[in-house]
C-alpha cells in the first residue's frame, strides 16, 4: 500500500475491546494521520495525527499516536510509542543560513526552483529500526542510525549511534544501560527468529509467547 501527498485513510475500525481490527492487505491508518511517499505490509497500524513520509513499515509494525517518521525503514513488530520521531530532517547548518529559503526556495520567490539535490541527499540518510524493537514515548532516533532487533529506546532518549540487538539505551545522547539478556540468550534469540514466523505459527505459539519465560520459550521452540 502506496499513500500519495493527499492519502488520508479510513478511521480504525474497532472491536468490542478496543482494539484496532487490522489486516493481512495492509496498513489500518488513522484518518487525520499524514502519509506522504510510504509504503505498508500486513497488520501495521499508524495511530492518530502521526506523519509518515519516504517510508516503509514492515509486516506488524505500528506507530502510536503523533509519531513523526521520515525516511526510515520501520522493521517487522516494531513498537513505535507516542511523540516520537524517527529520522528527523536536519538543516543545512554548515552554511551562512539554516533556514527553509535556501532548499525550500520556492514558496519565498516566484523565480526560484527548490534544491532537489538537497532533498535527494536528505531522503537518503536512512534510519532502520529492527524487527521487534521498542521506541518509548518521545524517543528521537537519528537519521542513518539502525536500531537492532529486540532493542529497548528509553523514553525521551535521542539516539545518535547505532543500538546493538536486544540493548536497553537511555539518556541525550542515548548510551546503553544493560542488554535485556545474556550474550547465550540473544543468540539463541537471533537464530530462532520468531518474527520471521508466519501469522498462523504466531497464532499457534501465542499461548507460549504470553507464558514462557525466554529461556523457556527458546527450550520449547528451538530446534
Amino acid at each position: 500500500m502506496t499513500a500519495g501527498p493527499e492519502f488520508s485513510a479510513p478511521a480504525a475500525g474497532r472491536d468490542p475491546s478496543g482494539a484496532a481490527r487490522l489486516s493481512p492487505d495492509g496498513a489500518v491508518i488513522h484518518s487525520s494521520a499524514q502519509v506522504q511517499n510510504s509504503s505498508f505490509e500486513g497488520w501495521t497500524e499508524v495511530g492518530e495525527g502521526s506523519r509518515i513520509q519516504n517510508s516503509h513499515f514492515e509486516a506488524y509494525a505500528y506507530c502510536d499516536r503523533y509519531a513523526d517518521i521520515a525516511n526510515a525503514t520501520v522493521g517487522r513488530f516494531s513498537n513505535i510509542a507516542a511523540m516520537t520521531r524517527i529520522g528527523p530532517t536536519d538543516h543545512p547548518f554548515d552554511h551562512a543560513a539554516q533556514h527553509h529559503f535556501l532548499y525550500r526556495s520556492a514558496a519565498y520567490w516566484p523565480d526560484a526552483d527548490d534544491d532537489a539535490a538537497f532533498f535527494a541527499a536528505r531522503a537518503a540518510r536512512r534510519t532502520v529500526l529492527g524487527a521487534d524493537c521498542w521506541i518509548g514515548h518521545g524517543g528521537i532516533v537519528k537519521p542513518e542510525v539502525t536500531v537492532g532487533i529486540g532493542a529497548i529506546v528509553a523514553a525521551g532518549a535521542v539516539v545518535t549511534k547505532d543500538v546493538a540487538p536486544f540493548m536497553i539505551v537511555a539518556g541525550c545522547p542515548a548510551r546503553p544501560l544493560r542488554a535485556r539478556f545474556d550474550d547465550p540468550t540473544v543468540e539463541r534469540l537471533l537464530a530462532l527468529a520468531w518474527w520471521t514466523w508466519d501469522h498462523d505459527r504466531l497464532r499457534a505459539a501465542l499461548t507460549d509467547f504470553r507464558g514462557l519465560r525466554v529461556e523457556a520459550f527458546l527450550d520449547k521452540y528451538q530446534v
